[in-house]
């Protein structure tokens, strides 16, 4: 084993934040992780990783190190897929994390289809509303629904996401329908997610914003539950329309509101902050976006 793969070691080990992790993504021992990291530092001459029985911190020198060295795995990656023959088969492991709902639902069709044109591919998928640390995970790729937090990772934009408020027309025959946001005080609400964030922001035609806090009858972290409910009379739900949209194209349950905007967020491929993408995770990323698009079909009449 040559220096560029004892470099590749000391990275699985600064990126996973340890030994053990690293050794487990990179599927060898850990002793065998400790020795050629021993083996680096010492035709370095430097002292990269300071290590104790139940942690690993990187120094100064080691920082550095890991700066330039990064840039190097990039720039061999970069040669790699320039000079990669397009003809072959992507080959390898796709390692990905969805949400749960969007990923049933939506992506399983399109990977589906993306596999098929890639037969050499493998993949590892985890479904889960819960945000990971994709490199602590060893994950290529992750999908994201909402606001991007300040963090170090790189995004595309996948597709737009829409929301809609909506019930079933047997729940409003029997308790009205609301005519403003301030009527949905009067009605019971099937939220998505956490209790304390229970403002609902509308546009009006006007341009002007209104926000309004609601009490929530029943919450779930998970929107199709949430549809369900609604579609069993027990309230009006606020959903994005790629989990109701079948929902509402057969009328099982309707819009309500509709003079009025609600919030779009965007689906999001989130990835370690790297110059170069490997071409099987690129390659992933142009599929989805050239399915979906601006206008993705769950939001067409």
């Amino acid at each position: 084993m040559g220096q560029l793969e004892d470099m590749h070691i000391f990275l699985r080990v600064v990126e996973t934040g340890g030994i053990t992790k690293a050794a487990e993504q990179m599927n060898i021992a850990k002793s065998a992780v400790s020795k050629r990291l021993a083996s680096l530092e010492h035709k370095l001459g430097i002292k990269l990783i300071n290590r104790t029985t139940r942690m690993a911190s990187i120094t100064e020198a080691g920082q550095h190190y890991y700066q330039r060295s990064k840039l190097i795995f990039d720039d061999v990656e970069e040669l790699n897929s320039q000079t990669y023959n397009r003809t072959r088969a992507l080959q390898g492991t796709l390692n990905i994390a969805v949400p749960l709902s969007f990923g049933l639902s939506h992506l399983a069709p399109a990977l589906d289809l993306f596999f098929k044109e890639h037969a050499d591919l493998k993949l590892k998928i985890n479904f889960s509303d819960q945000r990971i640390d994709i490199i602590e995970q060893g994950v290529d790729l992750a999908f994201r629904i909402g606001q991007l937090d300040n963090s170090s990772m790189q995004a595309r934009k996948i597709a737009p996401i829409k929301h809609v408020l909506c019930a079933s027309p047997e729940y409003l025959k029997l308790h009205g329908e609301p005519k403003s946001p301030d009527d949905l005080k009067r009605h019971k609400i099937l939220k998505y997610g956490s209790p304390d964030q229970n403002g609902l922001k509308f546009l009006t035609q006007d341009g002007k914003e209104q926000v309004v806090y609601l009490e929530p009858h029943f919450i779930a972290n998970n929107g199709d539950f949430l549809k369900s409910l609604a579609e069993s009379n027990h309230g009006i739900s606020y959903l994005p329309t790629f989990i109701v949209w079948q929902s509402l194209a057969t009328q099982t349950l309707v819009p309500v509101l509709k003079q009025y905007q609600l919030q779009t967020m965007h689906a999001y491929a989130v990835y370690p902050p790297n110059r170069h993408l490997p071409l099987k995770v690129r390659s992933l990323i142009d599929f989805l976006i050239e399915q979906f698009g601006d206008k993705p079909y769950w939001d067409q009449p």
